[in-house]
């Protein structure tokens, strides 16, 4: 059987965890609710990937702009303008409301950048927000319509979601990247992400979790799928510090 090609976050303890990376091209849902470090995970990922393995990453957000994500990597010593000046990051921010072409924009992204890492962020905001744009626009759109032809049922927003963000993850594939997509969790949501579907349709699933009972706070992570390789099964205790995650001990984890 030929080696798998992977892609490493540059964390020790989860590579290890994922059998040495994540399968290349693999896109990935990783979800967690408030306190977990999502955009914390996405941006080291980058980050790691640009300077420990040489490659390029491409961030797209739609929730924080460019200038709070700079902000928010510098807290841990990372020179994301350094990055970008070197060509090999790109930060770009989508204000969904303003009426552009989510689809559209990622694949002209993509297509100019050519980047082997990929971060959207969020799918919750995407979903949560349905551009009028993109209904029209972009094949979504007529697959709702066609679909209402042959059973007429309304066509509500979480219907026109979940048929775009189907047309995301084709979109992402067709670039060939390896690509982490975000997702809000709440503790009282049944499914692993807020959409409950993204997590059908990508090829792995990384859920941060968050505990915190008086002074005493903990974080781990479970990876509940990963395709094409073996991963550990248990959960994974981690924590944030001044220079990013860490995978911890439990003895660590609760002396933190």
């Amino acid at each position: 059987m030929p080696e798998i090609d992977r892609v490493k976050f540059g964390i020790q303890g989860l590579d290890k965890a994922l059998n040495s990376g994540i399968p290349k091209g693999n896109l990935v849902l990783v979800s967690g609710g408030a306190g977990t470090g999502k955009t914390t995970f996405s941006l080291q990922f980058l980050v790691n990937g640009a300077l420990l393995f040489g490659e390029k990453g491409l961030y797209i957000s739609t929730e924080q702009n460019v200038s709070e994500l700079r902000k928010a990597a510098a807290n841990f010593g990372w020179k994301l303008e350094e990055l970008e000046k070197s060509g090999m990051v790109r930060l770009k921010y989508l204000n969904i409301l303003k009426g552009d072409s989510f689809l559209k924009n990622i694949r002209a992204e993509c297509e100019d950048f050519q980047p082997k890492r990929v971060v959207i962020d969020s799918l919750t905001t995407l979903t949560d927000s349905i551009l009028v744009t993109d209904l029209k626009e972009d094949i979504a759109f007529s697959v709702v319509q066609v679909a209402e032809t042959v059973n007429p049922i309304p066509r509500t927003e979480r219907i026109v979601a979940k048929t775009i963000l189907y047309h995301l993850i084709d979109a992402l594939r067709a670039i060939s990247s390896t690509v982490l997509l975000t997702s809000e969790l709440l503790e009282d949501e049944k499914g692993l992400s807020a959409d409950e579907v993204s997590e059908f349709i990508t090829d792995g699933v990384i859920i941060l979790y968050y505990f915190g009972v008086g002074a005493t706070e903990a974080r781990s992570m479970i990876i509940r799928k990963m395709r094409y390789t073996a991963h550990e099964k248990k959960s994974i205790l981690y924590d944030i510090f001044n220079d990013g995650i860490r995978v911890v001990s439990e003895e660590e984890a609760y002396k933190l």
